[in-house]
């Protein structure tokens, strides 16, 4: 193992990783909506550039949707075949388990040290950044305007009850998705926790605490239940059903009036014509508007032994040009600060876009990513919180349960 100060050296010699021969194996989850524009030509391309330079390294990538990409992993590892490196949704179980590299024992001093420090910081472990993020992005409200206007709908809701009652106002307009509410397996984690924001709590307390099951939450996803859910305000296919592509895909289609959205759903709008607002998630009460954020992590197994390799690599995919190029293709945020920077300081249209959304970051909450637990608890909440708005569902019930697979997730870990 080198370190970062000898791999910055052999990255600025001959070009070369000092081995020959070596394939890498990379896993990693698709960005896009369809085949045109599937994470697979971005990884093509890429991997293309990088092994004109440096013809001694191969980089096999394999793309999967969200659907599956986390489970696909979690069964290499467990069947003892783990890739050389994952681009994922949670990182920390790994690290725990002492199956990754540390983002210091890959990348070079520069590239580690132009990563977003609270992306970079959110990818520590037990105090050494393990996790590297690879794709950023917060969440607002998207609204159709012409479905509002149809309806007579003036302004966007900033409260629980002036959504409630524009969505009413969208139904009576025939509108399919009044209030598009994905809960399905694909990313429910997030919708989920856009809500217990808008409520006043979050999946953990200040210290890092689950409080799924808090009164604070129970009583949002009982608001859910009885006053979008039960009413018909949510659209055709069950909450817990519907993943968050087939949402957006229904949304570029004209067929929702309002949903939580990333940046990326802008593009898809914007190209069928979509006419829309964005604006911050409404509240219970209005007076607070707190940001989600979510960052998708980039990581380094040891299982090969092949950290000279992994941080070549690494260090050319977070080139600033090649950062800028995922974000545009994908319209998401820059992880890199030079990046962001360039992306502040454009004032090209599908830059400026993105400008609310790189202002948003600063202060955005992001998931625990940081506890061991969390990739057992997302993905129970993923498959579990659909029930709570379903017409025989309890939401103390599902929370309470989700709240259980928590704490003896974390109980797990502390006996380790």
């Amino acid at each position: 193992m080198v370190s970062a100060m000898g791999m910055a050296a052999v990255l600025g010699g001959c070009g070369t990783t000092g081995s020959s021969h070596v394939t890498l194996k990379l896993v990693a989850a698709d960005y896009g909506d369809s085949p045109a524009n599937s994470s697979k030509k971005y990884w093509a391309t890429l991997v293309s550039a990088y092994e004109k330079k440096h013809p001694d390294v191969k980089v096999d990538v394999s793309v999967y949707s969200w659907n599956d990409v986390d489970a696909k992993v979690k069964q290499m590892v467990a069947a003892g075949h783990a890739p050389d490196m994952a681009q994922i949704g949670a990182y920390a179980d790994y690290a725990a388990k002492g199956k990754l590299y540390s983002a210091s024992d890959l990348l070079s001093i520069r590239t580690q040290a132009d990563l977003v420090s609270q992306l970079s910081d959110a990818g520590e472990w037990d105090h050494t950044p393990y996790g590297m993020p690879f794709a950023a992005s917060t969440r607002v409200l998207f609204y159709n305007k012409t479905l509002f206007e149809k309806a007579g709908i003036t302004d966007p809701p900033t409260t629980w009850d002036e959504l409630a009652a524009d969505a009413e106002a969208l139904k009576a307009k025939g509108v399919k998705y009044p209030y598009a509410l994905p809960l399905g397996s694909e990313e429910a984690q997030a919708e989920t926790m856009q809500w217990l924001l808008s409520g006043g709590s979050n999946y953990t307390d200040d210290m890092g605490t689950y409080t799924i099951d808090s009164t604070q939450n129970i009583r949002t996803f009982t608001w859910l239940k009885d006053d979008l859910v039960d009413k018909g305000l949510t659209g055709p296919v069950a909450p817990g059903r519907l993943n968050r592509a087939a949402a957006f895909s229904a949304f570029a289609n004209g067929e929702v009036g309002m949903l939580n959205g990333h940046p990326t759903l802008m593009q898809q709008a914007e190209s069928k014509g979509v006419k829309f607002g964005m604006v911050p998630m409404p509240t219970r009460d209005g007076d607070h508007q707190p940001s989600m954020g979510v960052a998708d992590w980039m990581m380094g197994f040891k299982q090969h032994g092949h950290a000279d390799q992994i941080g070549s690599f690494l260090d050319f995919v977070y080139k600033e040009k090649n950062v800028l190029a995922f974000s545009h293709e994908y319209g998401l945020l820059p992880v890199t600060t030079s990046a962001s920077e360039a992306m502040s300081e454009s004032q090209a249209p599908r830059d400026e876009a993105l400008h609310p959304f790189l202002d948003q970051l600063q202060t955005a909450e992001q998931y625990p990513v940081d506890k061991t637990s969390w990739a057992e608890v997302s993905a129970a909440v993923k498959q579990q919180i659909g029930q709570a708005v379903a017409p025989d569902g309890s939401p103390s019930g599902v929370l309470t349960r989700l709240q259980s697979t928590a704490t003896l997730a974390d109980s797990r870990v502390a006996a380790r």
